[in-house]
């Protein structure tokens, strides 16, 4: 056991190093890797921190730090790890709720969470969260990104936007005559080139053109444009000094909510991430070791004034098409960024925001999963209204009550259809079946009624049901559960009141076909005392000579 939860917590660079050693030529392939990496994560880190109403660097920090450790602690072999676009609205909305010391406790409490999550095993379980709920959050998501955006797109001079939807779409309208067409043109120009290097020029990626001419261009011509330098000034050229935030008992308790809400966006996209990094090259991530290091950074993240970081699905893959080989490339990409900071601050401070914004713009179009909607609204209605709900939560109300109330009203859906499939109905003849009831003689004044499908709280109900379709109470009454896989304790409680009901209109109750999943529970719940032992058995042939000597005995 102890060994098992140390292979499923151990890093996935350990066991790469182990089973495949490590060369110089894997080295050279990933710290090209990690160049890549590092001049698309760039303007992105810096995009992402300005967006969520912080200073530039705090993106940096992230990268660079949980970078590093998401990708030497995690389970995946080519996950890329930094401020996601993701997080912009959550962390906007703390850092405004509760200034930015509470934000990185939220951070170091979310990080702590994904450690006891990876301890049990809860990787395993992010599979079930429904599949319209994840396209639902992630385009809800996508929204609100891109209209958080707004202001430096349009070059608007709003000191602060607010976290709310409506009170941001309230105050953009009430500035949409202050419009900066100069900076309009500059962010549209941006996603032109944008697109156009992604169609003509692949292996260069657009945000590190769009950075490097929008820079040159606003400085050259000297364009009334807001910059990173005109609005906060000079970045740091190196990385702080950790601090721990000062920690008591009701910050904790106020800033809970906030930190499962972290912990759970960072779980799922760093999952995501790597399941799309297995899908692209045929490796296998290690879910509980990927939650151990994402919660491990998250922490360093956030003493190192940091926001919250997750696995990046853009940046995984721009690593894997640069011919990565190992999580070192991860590491190399921290390293490279560290460099790009000591070096060029000084220039990167001359980046329009504007350009910026157009960079997230289409970070967002790219999360928006249009393709995926689309496919969806095809799909079975219940699954429509979980995608609709949780898109409509996640732009109106926030993030973690629409993760929960999809996974609920999914849950519901999905109890409803099981709650269908489960048929208890008469037994009909099926010359098909070896065990049919048109094979067998049936005794007189004997029901024989089956149940097919899961006994569980759903069908409860239904069960107990089945007696009034009787006119007048039989002898005996069979009921057929060679089709019941699993039963919970309402299914159990609707047997005791089926056999009490019953036992009170003299009727006789057997239980045949019971396999031995069920056959235990029944009898760990005493059930099987009230029934008798000789009552529950295991084909229908002994229920029907067991039901001729209950009758035997009667006359």
């Amino acid at each position: 056991m102890l060994r098992s939860i140390h292979d499923s917590l151990e890093p996935k660079i350990i066991t790469f190093f182990r089973r495949q050693g490590y060369s110089w030529a894997d080295f050279s392939a990933d710290a090209i890797a990690g160049l890549a990496v590092a001049i698309v994560a760039l303007p992105l880190a810096m995009a992402i921190a300005i967006a969520s109403n912080l200073p530039p660097e705090r993106g940096l920090f992230t990268a660079i730090v949980a970078g590093f450790l998401i990708s030497a602690h995690g389970g995946s072999r080519y996950q890329i790890g930094g401020p996601t676009a993701a997080f912009i609205v959550t962390v906007a909305t703390v850092a405004m709720k509760h200034g930015y010391e509470g934000l990185v406790l939220a951070t170091i409490m979310a990080g702590a969470i994904l450690m006891i999550m990876a301890f049990f095993r809860a990787g395993e379980m992010i599979k079930f969260i429904p599949y319209p709920v994840i396209v639902g959050f992630t385009s809800g998501i996508a929204l609100l990104i891109a209209f958080s955006q707004i202001r430096d797109f349009f070059g608007l001079s709003i000191t602060t936007v607010p976290p709310d939807f409506i009170d941001k779409l309230t105050i953009y309208i009430a500035h949409l005559h202050e419009t900066n067409f100069i900076a309009v043109f500059v962010a549209i120009t941006s996603i032109g080139i944008i697109f156009l290097a992604k169609r003509h020029f692949p292996r260069i990626p657009g945000p590190i053109i769009v950075v490097t001419l929008s820079g040159l261009t606003v400085w050259a011509l000297n364009l009334p444009v807001e910059t990173i330098e005109s609005r906060f000034g000079a970045i740091p050229s190196m990385l702080p000094t950790p601090v721990w935030p000062t920690i008591t008992f009701d910050k904790l308790r106020l800033l809970l909510p906030d930190a499962i809400t972290i912990a759970t966006l960072s779980a799922i996209e760093s999952l995501l991430s790597a399941v799309v990094a297995d899908g692209m090259t045929g490796t296998h991530h290690k879910p509980n070791a990927e939650l151990l290091g994402q919660g491990i950074a998250n922490i360093a993240s956030g003493i190192f004034g940091g926001l919250p970081a997750t696995g990046a699905i853009a940046r995984t893959a721009t690593n894997i098409k640069a011919g990565a080989r190992s999580p070192i490339a991860g590491i190399m990409h921290a390293a490279w960024l560290f460099l790009f900071m000591l070096l060029l601050a000084p220039l990167i401070i001359k980046v329009p925001l504007a350009a910026l914004a157009a960079i997230l713009m289409v970070v967002a179009w790219n999360m928006s999963e249009i393709k995926h909607v689309r496919e969806i609204m095809h799909a079975p209605r219940s699954d429509r209204i979980v995608l609709i709900l949780t898109f409509v939560l996640t732009v109106l109300v926030d993030l973690n009550f629409a993760i929960q109330a999809g996974i609920a009203l999914a849950s519901i859906l999905f109890i409803d259809q099981m709650m269908k499939a489960t048929q208890i109905r008469a037994v009909i003849s099926d010359e098909d079946d070896p065990d049919s009831i048109h094979n067998k003689s049936i005794p007189a004044n004997v029901e024989v009624y089956e149940i097919q499908g899961p006994l569980f709280f759903g069908v409860a109900e239904k069960l107990v049901d089945t007696l009034m379709l009787f006119e007048k109470p039989p002898s005996v009454f069979i009921l057929r559960m060679r089709y019941v896989p699993l039963i919970d304790a309402a299914g159990l409680h609707a047997l005791e009141i089926l056999y009490e009901r019953l036992h009170h209109s003299e009727t006789h109750f057997i239980l045949s076909g019971v396999n031995p999943q069920v056959r235990r529970f029944i009898g760990t719940s005493h059930i099987d005392d009230k029934i008798g032992q000789q009552n529950i058995v295991d084909h229908i042939d002994k229920a029907l000579i067991r039901a001729n000597e209950i009758i035997s005995s009667k006359h």
